[in-house]
């Protein structure tokens, strides 16, 4: 078990996936100065509306802990590069030491030009009862080793799943049979089928944006189940046709 700082956001990064983010909020702020300090990762895990963490979504219960492989600051904005990394099962949530800022005993800090307050001003608003300064959710997690690498027959499944779907946008995009195969040829999406473990997420995650699926691609471990999920949205697909 390890604790784990979280960015809670309505997003789902997949093992093996590069993303950008940018950070704004004074929560995140803090979260980042103390990953930076430390050399630790922190964890991406889809906010969860059913749920709440001191009046802030909660987390779900699956994410995949990110690491940073890039870091520059714009003004007064971060931005990041990101790679997934492990996935995790989220265990026991730690709550922030403040609400938002539309929770009513925030109201001070309601600006109508819309400026964030000083990491400092939050701080000293912190109630002397509260036994953190972390103003981010961080959880005691357990991470799950993604074991299992596709066999031949499921990255040849993987591959006719992904030429189906290059397929479907070469017509959109009028592209004729011979560019189409000089265009498979060269897709960075083939390039990343193979036998790592991580292989079928990274694809998984040039392919889908849906939310719903990536999460669910999440959190399956089996190459199998991830294909089964794969396929059902292809025929999706096909029905719209």
């Amino acid at each position: 078990m390890q604790n784990l700082p979280l960015f809670v956001l309505p997003m789902v990064l997949l093992p093996g996936e590069v993303q950008e983010l940018r950070v704004f909020e004074p929560r995140y702020k803090q979260m980042l100065d103390d990953c930076l300090l430390d050399g630790k990762n922190f964890g991406l895990v889809r906010s969860d509306f059913l749920s709440e963490v001191n009046h802030w979504d909660g987390p779900m219960e699956y994410g995949c802990e990110a690491e940073i492989i890039h870091h520059e600051t714009k003004g007064s904005n971060h931005f990041l590069q990101i790679v997934g990394r492990r996935k995790f099962v989220v265990k026991q949530v730690h709550k922030p030491a403040l609400p938002p800022f539309n929770h009513p005993s925030m109201g001070k800090f309601m600006e109508e030009d819309g400026i964030y307050p000083d990491l400092e001003s939050l701080i000293s608003e912190i109630p002397e009862d509260v036994g953190t300064s972390k103003l981010y959710i961080s959880a005691d997690v357990e991470f799950i080793d993604v074991i299992e690498s596709m066999d031949g027959s499921q990255q040849s499944e993987l591959e006719d799943i992904v030429r189906s779907i290059l397929q479907r946008v070469a017509m959109i995009l009028n592209v004729d049979d011979e560019s189409f195969a000089e265009w498979i040829e060269k897709s960075p999406v083939m390039g990343l089928i193979d036998d790592k473990p991580e292989s079928i997420f990274s694809v998984s995650a040039l392919l889908f944006g849906d939310l719903d699926l990536r999460q669910e691609i999440l959190e399956t471990n089996d190459p199998q189940d991830v294909l089964t999920l794969l396929n059902a949205e292809l025929n999706k697909f096909s029905e719209e046709e």
